[in-house]
């Protein structure tokens, strides 16, 4: 019975291993943002309950804190090249910009560029559309 039980603690364990989260959204807004805040009232209630957001959870930055000398390490996101526009959504790796996507182009493309730089960058697979499987 006790190498039973050992057996299905060291299972356990492993299995919450493999449900760590590496890959993150950083969302890079500034005040007076009119499309941060149309971001915001479009999907921003609505993104963590997404595929999408549950796989690359977001997180929100000031533009101000990123270019401040010691923000990308204060902040834990190192961007490949600065962040000029906002919003500007960086897909994230352990901290490290993998793909980034700058302005917001309205909800129906958002989605789809989302989902295609999730695709490319990550091992993300999109939801399937069919219903009968």
């Amino acid at each position: 019975m006790r190498k039973y039980t050992l057996s299905f603690l060291t299972t356990a364990l492993i299995g919450i291993g493999f449900t760590a989260q590496a890959a993150e959204l950083i969302m890079v807004e500034e005040p007076g943002c009119a499309w941060c805040a149309k971001w915001e009232n479009e999907l921003g209630e609505i993104y963590p309950k997404t595929s999408e957001g549950k796989y690359a959870p977001l997180r929100k930055v000031e533009l101000s804190d990123l270019k401040r000398k010691d923000g990308p390490e204060v902040l834990g996101v190192m961007p490949t090249t600065p962040v000029v526009f906002t919003p500007t959504f960086l897909l994230v790796d352990d901290g490290k910009e993998i793909a980034r996507l700058q302005g917001y182009p309205g909800e129906d493309f958002f989605w789809g560029l989302l989902e295609q730089m999730l695709i490319e960058h990550t091992d993300y697979v999109a939801p399937s559309l069919d219903q009968g499987s």
